[in-house]
């Protein structure tokens, strides 16, 4: 089997591992319809979907009137957290394709996700991939700047100790493939056409090198990949 081309593989966690985005928008929605503010889900998916809720905070009070408040914070992610427990499912193959890429890399992969902590290891547990992820978790949260800043794959390639332009970055949308591009690293974009997920023209123009539509490709599109010579 010939040589790996990435020294290390890293994941976003919503739309690329788990399909959280219809879960957490749906709750969103219903919370922003109480402060007078009222989306259908596909209407808040295109207008949160890849960015943090609380990085949003000067958006929602100016459609609502309402100052948004740590408590307000804290009771969104609280029914959002319940939602995902109760209602969510893997990205479909993704799984799988996880698996492989970790035994190729002997572990070497990482989540990289705009979402707070304790989401991020909710939802992996949820679909039984934690145990591939433990101990390599990155939060925006915890960071200085969230996405579309590389701070959060930065830290997770150091982490590794990998140069960051030897790694991959698997992402969904432009605020995340900004991320990956500005942390130097090669950007695969997943796309399938569905709200959520930004469209593949726009990943590529956000400086995604592939696009692909179906998890069960991401395995041999990353092997096949001529990286440079580090």
């Amino acid at each position: 089997m010939p040589p790996f081309p990435f020294a290390a593989v890293l994941f976003d966690c919503d739309g690329v591992l788990v399909d959280s985005e219809p879960i957490t928008n749906r709750v969103l929605a219903e919370m922003l319809g109480e402060l007078g503010w009222h989306l259908t889900t596909e209407e808040s998916m295109n207008t949160f979907t890849g960015k943090a809720v609380k990085d949003e905070t000067a958006l929602i009070e100016s459609k609502t009137g309402v100052r948004i408040t740590e408590e307000w914070l804290k009771a969104f992610r609280a029914r959002r957290n319940e939602a995902l427990e109760r209602d969510l499912a893997a990205i479909p193959h993704a799984p799988a394709a996880i698996r492989e890429i970790h035994a190729r890399l002997r572990g070497r992969i990482a989540c990289a996700s705009g979402a707070d902590r304790h989401k991020v290891e909710l939802q992996l547990a949820k679909v039984d991939l934690l145990d591939c992820f433990e101990g390599r978790i990155f939060s925006g949260h915890e960071m200085p700047r969230s996405k579309p800043h590389p701070d959060v794959y930065l830290a997770a390639a150091e982490a590794l100790g990998v140069d960051p332009k030897r790694c991959a970055v698997v992402e969904d949308t432009v605020t995340g493939a900004m991320a990956g591009v500005a942390a130097g690293a090669t950007v695969f974009g997943y796309s399938t056409g569905e709200s959520g997920h930004s469209g593949p023209e726009a990943l590529r123009s956000a400086g995604a090198l592939q696009v692909f539509s179906d998890m069960r490709e991401l395995p041999a599109l990353l092997a096949s990949h001529g990286l440079l010579p580090a």
